[in-house]
């Protein structure tokens, strides 16, 4: 009797093990940002502050904007490396607090007394399915005929089994969720719908949200229509945005509304950039090993959180941001040209700085082929031959024409030329960090300029594409010889001299 009991025992024990390690399955949410521990809350302190600026909070150096009250940031962006946990333990554990009403006591962030309306949302159906849905609800898998509730692997997600009600699946897509149903603590049921950027701006358009979480970039017009959405809540004390993404596409619209200080100071909104040193959970070696397999042009941003140049155009830009209507330049601003050379394509760029505000204007443009460098000169000199020019380093090079190098001949023909500085990638980077602080404005009538801005692009490996480029090197050249600009030589006013009769003179 007793050898059955052990067994019984040891059956019961068993059973118990097993609804233990589901019931933990099912509560992962439970896992996250411990009391103590090596990974303890305390030292994800970039997490912390994203969360915290959701709700009344202390200002943050170098997320809040300047004067911030310390009030609730309707609009928040973790802009962040990979694999530091922005989607899960942050986009994710967040929705779900709001959803469930459920918080932990030392959540420093904003809280919803009541059931809320959620929208979720990915780049496709497919990644936001993968992705987003596995996140949230788990990995699940229906057999032919099952209803979403009886999927396997549902409430293995972040947020808890025993709270999701039910669920209605998308249709065309297989295993994807539309709709969910989560239950409030406060007794009643908050509704969380998936949708994906693939479905235009017109599927963001309608009804009133209370939150909104864009997992990577959303185009500019989604963005702003799921901001509207919230807006319509302020009955309730406003609705979230919360954004979470790896910045590649460079600095695009989205990026610059939370990075341009006068844009986010305009809006008071809230952005974290947080990269793999801010991941408690992730080691030396992995970060390493990482790094070690990422191209170099998506290294900072993959890994700090720092918008990327990389693949398609180099200086991701809109236009408006940068074109002036033409003005006559002040003569007391000083001015250079720069030059790129070639049978094929030869091309000059003019620049003004206003140093006031230290803004670089292209103000002209010269682009021609097919011609000697006597006619390259004379257009050249035509627009001030007291202009100083840089060129580029290649021009010293010996021509194969007569052994002298292409600088010296337009030196000789009277160009004012020194070389360039051709440091690539550095150049790049001087002419980018203009146009992102609005130190770079362009005449509205270079059309040439503004065509090869278009085009200009790297490849999939980040390489830049030679192609059409002649004055965008001009533009770079130019950007990192500031210093040779000189104003123009102003003209010296006569001295009148009195002459006096020579017996008149005192000192006689």
């Amino acid at each position: 009797m007793s050898s059955t009991n052990s067994v019984l025992d040891l059956r019961l024990s068993i059973a118990d093990i097993d609804a233990a390690i589901q019931w933990r399955r099912q509560h992962r949410i439970l896992d996250y940002y411990p009391d103590r521990g090596s990974l303890a809350r305390e030292k994800y302190v970039k997490h912390m502050a994203y969360f915290a600026a959701g709700g009344k909070h202390e200002p943050v150096e170098g997320a809040c904007p300047e004067g911030c009250s310390g009030e609730p940031h309707r609009e928040r962006l973790f802009l962040a490396a990979n694999r530091v946990g922005k989607t899960e333990g942050v986009g994710a554990y967040e929705l779900t607090l709001h959803l469930t009403g459920d918080y932990p006591k030392w959540w420093p962030g904003r809280r919803f007394d009541r059931p809320i309306t959620a929208w979720v949302a990915g780049q496709t159906n497919s990644t936001t399915r993968d992705i987003l849905q596995s996140k949230l609800l788990g990995r699940m898998v229906r057999q032919p005929g099952d209803s979403p509730n009886e999927a396997i692997g549902l409430g293995t997600g972040m947020i808890p089994a025993d709270t999701i009600i039910t669920m209605r699946p998308k249709a065309g897509i297989p295993n994807a969720i539309e709709t969910v149903w989560v239950r409030h603590v406060s007794g009643g049921a908050s509704t969380l719908v998936f949708k994906s950027y693939e479905q235009g701006v017109e599927a963001f358009m309608g009804t009133e949200i209370d939150c909104v979480w864009f997992d990577e970039e959303p185009p500019e017009d989604v963005y702003f229509e799921g901001l509207v959405r919230t807006m319509q809540t302020s009955r309730f004390g406003g609705g979230l945005v919360m954004v979470t993404f790896t910045p590649l596409m460079g600095w695009t619209n989205v990026v610059r509304r939370y990075l341009d200080d006068a844009e986010r100071k305009a809006g008071h909104r809230f952005v974290v950039q947080a990269g793999w040193d801010d991941a408690p959970h992730l080691s030396e070696s992995e970060k390493a090993d990482m790094a070690s397999k990422l191209p170099p042009h998506q290294r900072d941003a993959r890994s700090k959180g720092i918008p990327s140049l990389g693949s398609g155009a180099i200086y991701p830009v809109e236009e408006s941001n940068l074109i002036v209507e033409p003005f006559d330049v002040p003569e007391t601003w000083p001015r250079g040209f720069a030059m790129d050379v070639g049978w094929n394509r030869t091309a000059a760029v003019w620049g003004a700085l206003d140093r006031d505000n230290d803004t670089l204007y292209i103000y002209s443009e010269y682009l021609r082929g097919d011609a000697e460098p006597s006619v390259h000169a004379a257009a050249i000199r035509a627009r001030g031959e007291w202009i100083p020019g840089v060129i580029d380093p290649a021009a010293r090079g010996r021509s194969q024409v007569d052994g002298r190098s292409l600088m010296e001949m337009y030196q000789q023909l009277g160009l004012k030329l020194e070389p360039a500085e051709n440091a690539v990638e550095a150049g790049i980077y001087e002419v980018w960090m203009r146009m992102c602080s609005g130190r770079l404005k362009v005449f509205k009538n270079l059309n040439q300029w503004l065509e090869e801005l278009r085009q200009y692009h790297r490849d999939d490996k980040g390489r830049i594409v030679k192609q059409n480029d002649h004055l965008m090197d001009c533009t770079r050249y130019l950007c990192m010889s500031l210093d040779r600009m000189s104003a123009k030589p102003q003209a010296k006013t006569p001295v009148m001299v009195m002459a006096y009769p020579h017996e008149a003179s005192w000192m006689n």
